[in-house]
């Protein structure tokens, strides 16, 4: 599935109706539109271009639910002049956004495996759209598996929601944090090491990681280890993008754009460039 396109260049101006801080240097916006219009369909994992006036643009996955189309969520953490200069706006003021762009988890394709969703740090924005529609439709699915690693307990990522998953009795959730602090009781170490206990079966899982590159690395030789085949190992690889729409060649990664090939990839097709640090 992927959303046309009218004018993938132009920017609509939309409004900035909330800003909630996650965590001491990431935050979650969300967007309406000006003109009236706020049907705004997109699949899980893609992206928007995000325009902060006079500043600069930059890509940024949709981290909302795919089943609601009002409103656009963004979060992202301060580290840029442009994500700087986001994190300043204030209610009622403007943004422009290009897209929806790129690919997206094959949650439809998904149906009747076992579920296993792998993420780090801020990876866990990219992939929650996935999750959402997995939670929204989840008799269709095997067992879900959610592992997501942290910092530190303060950088986890949407906390409230992630101990509201937790609480569910059809989904598994697993976080674990690579430096515990006071009063930290749970799991303390890199995200790979749940994956030998996790509760899937390795020949009918699919499996979706986002996060540093390093991370879904040793994830994927953790899942092959179980017995994960790469076709139904899938990965998002958000960098170097610029112009969204591959004119600019900025995020060329072997044969392919992320921006228009991914930012997902099953394993399988890209394993050769992925393996390679250099490229």
């Amino acid at each position: 599935m992927s959303t046309a396109v009218v004018d993938p260049m132009r920017s609509v101006v939309y409004e900035v109706q909330r800003i909630r801080k996650e965590t001491s240097d990431t935050f979650t916006l969300e967007l309406h539109s000006t003109n009236g219009s706020n049907d705004f369909p997109f699949a899980a994992g893609q992206f928007n271009m995000l325009y902060v006036f006079g500043v600069g643009e930059i890509p940024i996955s949709i981290s909302g639910d795919p089943s609601k189309h009002r409103s656009l969520i963004h979060t992202t953490r301060a580290v840029g002049l442009v994500t700087g200069a986001m994190r300043q706006l204030k209610r009622g003021d403007s943004i422009g956004v290009r897209g929806p762009f790129g690919s997206h988890w094959p949650v439809e394709h998904a149906t009747g495996y076992d579920v296993v969703i792998v993420a780090g740090g801020l990876g866990l924005a990219p992939v929650r759209p996935a999750l959402y529609h997995i939670l929204h439709h989840r008799e269709k699915y095997g067992n879900v598996v959610l592992l997501y690693g942290s910092r530190t307990p303060n950088d986890i990522l949407f906390r409230r929601e992630v101990e509201k998953w937790r609480a569910r009795l059809d989904v598994d959730v697993h976080v674990t944090v690579d430096r515990a602090i006071h009063p930290w009781r749970g799991n303390v170490g890199v995200v790979t090491r749940m994956i030998p206990k996790a509760p899937f079966d390795p020949l009918n899982t699919v499996a979706f990681i986002c996060g540093p590159e390093i991370m879904m690395r040793f994830t994927v030789l953790e899942l092959q280890k179980r017995g994960v085949t790469t076709d139904k190992i899938f990965i998002s690889m958000e960098r170097n993008m610029k112009c969204a729409v591959g004119f600019c060649g900025h995020c060329q990664w072997g044969p392919n754009f992320v921006c228009k090939d991914g930012p997902v990839f099953d394993y399988a097709s890209v394993k050769h460039f992925f393996e390679k640090r250099e490229i």
